[in-house]
């Protein structure tokens, strides 16, 4: 039954015009639904990328740090003596 209505609407030529018209349109609008889906996920990626490279920075600086300090206890009274601390 569905078939013989469509096949019957699809018979007539204004019919097919506004079905080419129909699907160009969702056509369309399914390309910018995809690409703002498609932007999205890129700003995600982004602000996580940001949020790796802000944590990288902070223990890049934690291992310098670590590696600056004093090896032991006459190193810290050297360093505090001379007042390079």
């Amino acid at each position: 039954m569905i078939v013989s209505i469509l096949g019957g609407i699809a018979a007539k030529p204004w019919a097919r015009a506004a079905l080419r018209y129909g699907a160009t349109a969702l056509t369309i609008v399914l390309f910018l639904l995809s690409i703002r889906r498609a932007g999205e996920r890129t700003g995600r990626l982004a602000e996580r990328l940001e949020a790796t490279e802000k944590a990288n920075d902070i223990q890049r600086r934690m291992l310098e740090a670590a590696a600056r300090r004093p090896r032991n206890r006459d190193e810290l009274v050297d360093r505090l003596r001379d007042g390079g601390f």
